[in-house]
């Protein structure tokens, strides 16, 4: 499957804030937003005008480098949730957080969503006590993720777990550290995903 492999503290310049997408670095002096708070490139410095297509397409770009989802597989996600009841935008967003991928990172197994997603790809966790290795499986209400009993071992996931403490534990999860599993306790609300997303201009753009 493809993917981005080029630095990823570029797609947060170029958005112009943290996307938090290289883990603790991003909570340090060395984040390059600290550094270089312009866009990449020569003309990075001197911004031009931002018409009404554009303050669209850079709100979709930005939830799609959040989550670390490509361009195909983000519209074969707004389909889906413009099919489903209610708003269309919250739908969204709620489909995106539910990712196992994405849980992997709320509940502090991993430091970013890409590290994350390895994680999931290489068979550290268990869903409902069975491996699932694909980042973008859809949990559910009381889905427990757990570390494999045979990660459990493993420094990286026991540290991530540790320095997640300092973050704070989204309202729709719970964690049980000593036994390194959480549980999705509800749908999230939009009140409780804590993105800097503005899901009206998503919508807007697919809608024009």
């Amino acid at each position: 499957m493809a993917r981005y492999t080029g630095p990823v503290c570029r797609l947060c310049r170029r958005e112009g804030e943290k996307l938090f997408l290289k883990g603790d670095r991003c909570y340090t002096t060395k984040c390059s937003i600290e550094r270089r708070s312009y866009a990449p490139g020569q003309h990075g410095r001197n911004p031009r005008k931002v018409t009404e297509y554009g303050l669209h397409l850079r709100e979709k770009q930005k939830c799609r480098r959040i989550y670390g989802i490509l361009e195909r597989q983000f519209e074969r996600y707004y389909d889906e949730a413009s099919r489903g009841r209610g708003i269309t935008g919250e739908n969204l967003l709620q489909l995106l957080e539910l990712r196992f991928d994405n849980v992997v990172y709320r509940l502090g197994f991993g430091d970013s969503r890409s590290q994350a997603r390895q994680l999931v790809r290489h068979g550290h966790f268990t869903v409902n006590g069975k491996k699932v290795n694909i980042p973008s499986y859809q949990l559910k209400a009381n889905d427990v993720v757990a570390v494999h009993e045979k990660s459990k071992d493993k420094d990286l996931i026991r540290s991530n777990i540790e320095a997640a403490a300092d973050r704070g534990l989204a309202q729709w999860l719970e964690l049980d550290a000593d036994n390194m599993e959480g549980r999705v306790l509800a749908i999230p609300t939009r009140e409780q995903i804590d993105v800097p997303i503005q899901e009206h201009l998503i919508v807007e753009y697919y809608s024009r």
